[in-house]
């Protein structure tokens, strides 16, 4: 059996296949849709992270492929109904990333509270302009998480030991559950209303594309700061630029977007938003988790047929 690896994964995963012989890895980054196609007839499984995209033509020329494993959580680079329909299984690696993800999102919390960013650039500029960051602290403000899995969870608890009050919307988990991040569970127009920042942690799927756009940013304080650390296309990017320039959205800081990299840059150069590049997972100790994860998954599978983080429920 044969496992192909199109993107780039850390050697601790590749050193977890020596828990199963029977199965040889093959190395091949960069490959073109074209490439892959004529490429994947052989293997038994595909390991991807987030720059291969595995299409609905590459999963017709599979002919042997068992499962796909994306190391790291979001699938949304993988056509799930056509790999359910050939029956092939597709497996994530969630929690692997996720303090790396909840990381970056306190982190962004910070630099946008205290201008963090902009005055980085005016001191390296020779400027002195310190009156011109002055901040917020996050000490005693509303924190709206939309979205309590394992990111938010842990974003969550992170803002409890920060002195903040903590709110959450989530249609899927209980208020036990909530209090057990400490989290106060809310209605999602209550969340809007309360929150001082907000925290976007929902996968990316048909329900929560363009989930944030303009009547929900209309919905919010005025005045508050925005952090998507999740997937780009769950907030639609011109709706967020109108809530920045009216001041509705007081800042915001952003990992993730519609195009990667953007098609248009207007987001990412506003003057009152902290971007970075899709860095969420972005952390040696998180890359590791999840290429060990991923490549114990599929070992396991292709082995004892066992199914470990499965996305879908493959029909053959």
């Amino acid at each position: 059996m044969k496992i192909l690896v199109s993107d780039k994964i850390a050697n601790e995963g590749l050193e977890k296949l020596r828990n199963f012989p029977e199965i040889e890895s093959v190395i091949k980054t960069g490959l073109s849709e074209e490439e892959l196609i004529s490429e994947i007839p052989s293997y038994s499984a595909l390991v991807v992270r987030s720059a291969t995209k595995v299409t609905k033509k590459i999963i017709e020329a599979a002919e042997n492929l068992k499962v796909i494993g994306r190391a790291g959580a979001g699938v949304d680079n993988i056509d799930i109904d056509a790999a359910t329909k050939h029956g092939i299984v597709v497996m994530n690696t969630p929690g692997g990333n996720a303090e790396a993800a909840a990381e970056l999102a306190v982190a962004l919390m910070f630099a946008t509270a205290r201008n963090v960013a902009h005055a980085n650039i005016s001191m390296k500029a020779g400027r002195w302009d310190k009156k011109l960051f002055a901040g917020i602290e996050l000490l005693d403000k509303t924190l709206g998480i939309i979205g309590t899995g394992f990111v938010g969870g842990i974003v969550a608890r992170r803002a409890g030991a920060l002195g903040m009050h903590v709110i959450a919307y989530d249609p899927y988990i209980s208020e036990e559950k909530a209090l057990e991040i400490g989290a106060e569970l809310t209605g999602l127009d209550e969340l809007l209303k309360r929150a001082d920042f907000i925290s976007i942690h929902v996968p990316k799927n048909k329900e929560t594309v363009g989930f944030i756009n303009e009547d929900t940013f209309n919905k919010m304080k005025r005045g508050v700061f925005f952090i998507n650390c999740a997937r780009g296309g769950i907030v639609k990017e011109d709706a967020l630029l109108k809530a920045l320039d009216s001041g509705r959205v007081a800042a915001a800081g952003i990992d993730v977007y519609e195009s990667e990299p953007p098609v248009s840059w207007d987001l990412v150069k506003h003057p009152k938003v902290t971007a970075t590049p899709h860095i969420g997972a972005s952390t040696r100790e998180a890359q590791i988790n999840v290429a060990v994860m991923v490549m114990n998954q599929i070992g396991t599978y292709l082995t004892k047929g066992e199914i470990i983080n499965s996305v879908n429920k493959p029909i053959k």
